[in-house]
């Protein structure tokens, strides 16, 4: 889900969180797993989301998206051999919606107490069975008009590439800022900071941002 699709619901969101896709099922204090409500409304790569529960809100970072199969003794096999569109296999197979799940992880950057945020983790990880919500754009602009939860990020050790995720973090985060160049500026000076003693990432990194 992109920023042009938040936009669009934007309207849509009637609670003041943003849209609930998905739910945690997997919690630690750095990071959780969450399942899609929806198989094919996974958050994008990099995107900004959160949840809330008696702790308040835990914001975090999309760093993997993984659709699989629910029983691992059962493998996904090909089925659209004989159809002309990908959208035909759902149709005529509709028990694949109870037999497929749509994963995705979250890396946790921040947490509000009340009206304060903060970029650095929370006392508490979140709940299992929180519900995850895509932020709103006026979220994503206040979180991120401090950048110190990229040292944080740019730290981690995830299963994936981080500066891959870190790109395209900045880079959808950069559209909820009324001038997104100037937030790109803004962030490749803050990555310059944080690796200063690794031109060469660094130089890859910035690539990334363009």
């Amino acid at each position: 889900m992109d920023i042009e699709q938040i936009k669009n619901q934007k309207l849509k969101v009637k609670d003041g969180l943003g849209k609930k896709i998905g739910e945690v099922i997997e919690t630690s204090s750095a990071e959780y797993t969450a399942q899609c409500y929806k198989l094919t409304e996974a958050p994008s790569l990099g995107c900004l989301v959160k949840t809330q529960d008696k702790f308040g809100k835990i914001y975090g970072i999309v760093y993997n998206v993984e659709t699989h199969g629910l029983d691992p003794g059962r493998r996904v096999v090909a089925r659209g051999e004989n159809l002309k569109v990908e959208e035909e296999i759902f149709t005529a197979n509709p028990q694949l919606s109870r037999l497929l799940a749509t994963d995705f992880r979250v890396l946790v950057v921040g947490h509000a107490e009340g009206e304060n945020l903060h970029h650095y983790l929370p006392p508490q990880s979140t709940s299992i069975h929180s519900f995850v919500y895509i932020c709103r754009l006026e979220e994503v602009k206040a979180f991120t008009e401090s950048l110190d939860f990229l040292s944080l990020f740019m730290n981690a050790r995830i299963p994936v590439s981080v500066d891959e995720v870190a790109g395209a973090c900045i880079r959808y985060t950069s559209q909820a800022h009324p001038d997104p160049n100037a937030f790109l500026i803004k962030a490749g000076k803050e990555m310059a900071r944080i690796l200063s003693g690794d031109v060469n990432r660094l130089n890859s990194l910035l690539k990334r941002l363009k």
